[in-house]
């Protein structure tokens, strides 16, 4: 794999938080874009912090499950990365992870919120992204112009995107992946980030 010749952005929301529209934007920005990564792990609670530090050396843009966890390390180990935290209502927010994912535990969803699956366990989830949110905001607020928080959910998109990774404005349209509207349907509006070709999970 060629190396990196631009500065990192970590996309450090949680998912439902329009994570799979950033991945998608930061590809249309020439960026080589990963997560999520490990999800599939029954170990990922020990192995994420390793996992995510050798894959912040091969890609560029990383966004998705396990990455919010790590934005206090990334911030030390790459000084000039940028870091976006996608934000959305709670009550709207909360009602898609179930849409999405129902009943099903697995241990990432644990790992992040104290509980595999969101079923149940409705306001713990809520207080877990609130609580996220509220220590992104602390952790960075000595350092504002490498933070940059974005609703794409409510439309923001690449005019709030683009000035913040001093980048051009595309001329198309910003994307909105994974709605549950494309998903009824078996697609998915605008492109996907990829999956890397290489997993450091099972090396």
């Amino acid at each position: 794999m060629e190396p990196v010749t631009q500065h990192k952005v970590f996309g450090i929301g949680f998912q439902k938080t329009g994570t799979k529209s950033l991945a998608a934007a930061f590809e249309t920005l020439g960026y080589r874009v990963t997560g999520p990564n490990g999800f599939r792990l029954p170990d990922i609670a020990e192995r994420y912090q390793r996992i995510c530090r050798r894959y912040s050396r091969a890609y560029d843009a990383f966004q998705d499950n396990p990455w919010p966890l790590t934005y206090k390390e990334m911030s030390v180990m790459w000084p000039q990365a940028k870091f976006i935290l996608t934000l959305r209502d709670p009550d709207a927010w909360i009602t898609s992870v179930k849409a999405h994912f129902g009943a099903h535990a697995t241990p990432m969803r644990q790992l992040v919120y104290g509980r595999g699956s969101p079923v149940g366990h409705e306001n713990l989830y809520v207080q877990r992204m609130q609580q996220h949110e509220a220590d992104v905001r602390t952790f960075f607020a000595d350092q504002p112009d490498r933070l940059l928080e974005m609703r794409i959910t409510e439309g923001d998109g690449y005019q709030a995107l683009c000035p913040f990774l001093k980048k051009p404005v595309p001329d198309a349209g910003f994307p909105w992946a994974n709605k549950a509207s494309d998903r009824q349907r078996g697609g998915v509006s605008g492109p996907i980030a990829p999956t890397p070709r290489s997993s450091p999970e099972t090396h």
